[in-house]
């Protein structure tokens, strides 16, 4: 028996490969399949089953296109209605795999097809939880994501999902693996552990949600107290994984290299959306007037689902230099497949032709301390609310990055004014997205709120209700 995790920082996401006796199964596939094929066609094993343990939101998984290579089945947990032939399976039903055996746990709540996958090895002994998002190391699924498609309240759903741990999950042995669908970074949940592989029964014991003597208001309370809107492209996600979508390798097949000028033209007839994804001091040292900044090595995916509204939105790309493919391939994770093409040889080459180029101002900390004290000075904090909450410069307004639209309003249009995140990531895209609107006079903050903690700026913990939203 071999199992493989296949995580996917960006997503914070586990897809898994299983293999006995020549036999494989898939579990949450990434929409670019051909690595399981290839790694089934190097063991001289067969994909058996593709195992979904519901209908994703946070990314588009390749069960469709799997099948399509492999003939597989695509097997969901019961109350599932796909557009596309799968199999439907019962709650308690076993698939064999080789010399093991996978059985559907209906666990309803997260959304009501939600189903986990117990492995049981050849012995037939409990081996490990394939939980997708029912149970995280640390958290459980988020209750609200399926209250539409449900049409039941976000405390409803909580409230199956309470009896699905108890009666389904809880009731397993402590050392019982637990491979869950998610890590920290996913917006699938709210205190998702750094660790992506663990065991029933440390959850018991350090889950806030598994506790033992939790009544069901109690978890219901706690589960839905705090939970953020959903990113803006869940929904979009949900439907792809339904009712299907088209092959990645097409898309990437589709997409051009274009000088610059044709670059400038096309942008310009088609409305297309410069999306720059290189790294932030790149960006900020030179980039095409109007272009967005959400750079590859972050968490880009959720980035463009949560900023770029429109899924449909055709987009022209700069990337660094022999990363072009692996944009295209990450922007169809979250189902943004209208890349019309990239910039041939870089945002090196658009400089080089002469054309127009735009700057973003950066300060240190240490110079943003020597303007504070020198008099009043307009900072705006993007990172998270939580984030905001623990810690932030003493009277300055939180303007969370993810709804950055929604506090436009509060920018000065004519006297400078600064925005910090973290470390210096997401107050770049903050700072692009606005000289986009038009804010010209933003200036970055270097290095973020880890590099503000150094010096004697003032820092609070209070939070003012009225900079919340």
């Amino acid at each position: 028996m071999k199992i493989e995790q296949i995580y996917t920082g960006c997503l914070a996401q586990g897809a898994y490969y299983i293999e006995s006796n020549g036999e494989v199964a898939i579990i949450d596939p990434l929409r670019e399949v051909q690595q399981y094929v290839d790694k089934a066609n190097a063991n001289n094993s067969k994909i058996k089953y593709i195992f979904e343990t519901h209908f994703h939101a946070d990314f588009v998984s390749g069960h469709v296109t799997l099948a399509e290579k492999t003939g597989a089945p695509i097997v969901y947990g019961p109350n599932a209605n796909p557009s596309f032939d799968a199999h439907i399976a019962k709650d308690g039903e076993v698939f064999q795999l080789g010399e093991i055996t996978l059985t559907c746990l209906h666990t309803p709540g997260h959304t009501m097809e939600s189903s986990c996958y117990l492995l049981k090895d050849k012995d037939g002994k409990d081996y490990a939880l394939f939980s997708g998002d029912t149970l995280f190391l640390g958290d459980v699924g988020r209750p609200d994501l399926a209250q539409k498609a449900a049409d039941m309240t976000q405390e409803q759903l909580a409230g199956i999902l309470f009896d699905s741990l108890r009666t389904k999950v809880m009731t397993l042995a402590d050392d019982v693996i637990v491979y869950p669908a998610h890590g920290a970074g996913s917006a699938c949940g709210k205190n998702l552990s750094k660790e992506t592989v663990g065991s029933i029964g440390d959850q018991k014991a350090t889950n806030y949600a598994l506790r033992a003597d939790m009544t069901r208001d109690e978890f219901i309370r706690e589960v839905t107290d705090g939970l953020l809107p959903p990113p803006a492209y869940f929904p979009m996600n949900v439907k792809l994984n339904k009712e299907g979508y088209e092959n990645v390798e097409n898309i990437i097949s589709e997409a051009k290299a274009y000088d610059p000028k044709t670059f400038e033209f096309i942008a310009n007839e088609t409305d297309a959306l410069i999306l720059d994804v290189r790294h932030q001091d790149d960006y900020s040292k030179g980039h095409i007037p109007k272009s967005i900044f959400i750079g590859i090595d972050g968490q880009f995916a959720p980035w463009v689902g949560a900023l770029i509204l429109d899924y449909k939105q055709p987009i022209l790309l700069v990337t660094p230099e022999g990363r072009e493919e692996e944009t295209i391939t990450r922007l169809s994770r979250v189902g943004y497949d209208n890349t019309l093409g990239y910039l041939q040889d870089g945002f090196e080459a658009w400089k080089q032709s002469g054309l127009e180029y735009d700057t973003i101002i950066g300060v240190t900390a240490s110079e943003l301390e020597t303007k504070m004290q020198a008099g009043e000075v307009n900072v705006f904090d993007v990172r998270k609310p939580g984030e905001y909450q623990s810690e932030h410069i003493e009277n300055v307004v939180s303007t969370p990055l993810d709804f950055l639209n929604d506090y436009l309003a509060e920018f000065p249009k004519e006297d400078n004014f600064y925005i910090h995140c973290a470390g210096g990531y997401r107050s770049v895209i903050a700072a692009s997205i606005l000289k986009a609107r038009g804010f010209h006079n933003v200036i970055d903050i270097k290095g973020g709120y880890a590099a503000i903690k150094d010096t004697n700026i003032k820092r609070t913990n209070y939070v003012c209700p009225s900079t919340l939203k």
